[in-house]
């Protein structure tokens, strides 16, 4: 194991890389604020357990993980706060973004964290296959059987009718 992360260090440096991916999954300033600042909390809590191996790539994942995560709680809030969308959206595109969340949800309800992981980066994000796996520390060949594996269990879910 490597020298013990200096998180204060990786704050300076990847603070802004970290800023950006938050923005761009959330979509609110304050939200992405405070996932940037959770991100660099988790890292403080582990920093022992942690090395200095690809920072950037171990960042850029914490970060995908602790908004998706924040999103999920906050669609639960939502839920449970009885929010009534249709009034601020169409009651069509409520309607159909409700169905779109909860076929994903079903779909990865049962996935590891680091697949949902990689199919944000992958599919959602753009990466490469080779940006990927760099990304989340396997290799390409790995990568492509953890989504392979996904898109058959996809299409089962679907198939099987279970989303809806």
């Amino acid at each position: 194991m490597g020298a013990v992360l200096d998180v204060e260090a990786l704050y300076r440096k990847y603070g802004p890389m970290v800023l950006r991916r938050c923005r761009a999954l959330l979509r609110d300033e304050e939200r992405a604020r405070d996932a940037t600042q959770e991100v660099f909390v988790r890292v403080l809590r582990r920093k022992d357990s942690l090395t200095g191996d690809a920072p950037s790539s171990l960042l850029y994942c914490v970060a995908t993980n602790v908004c998706l995560n924040a999103i999920r709680d906050e669609r639960r809030l939502g839920q449970a706060a009885g929010v009534e969308l249709d009034e601020i959206a169409g009651a069509d595109a409520v309607e159909a973004a409700g169905e779109a969340r909860g076929l994903l949800e079903g779909i990865f309800a049962r996935e590891e964290a680091s697949t949902r992981t990689m199919a944000v980066l992958h599919y959602v994000d753009g990466l490469t296959l080779e940006e990927t796996a760099a990304r989340v520390g396997l290799s390409v060949s790995g990568l492509r059987r953890r989504l392979e594996g996904l898109r058959r269990r996809t299409a089962a879910y679907v198939e099987g009718g279970r989303h809806g």
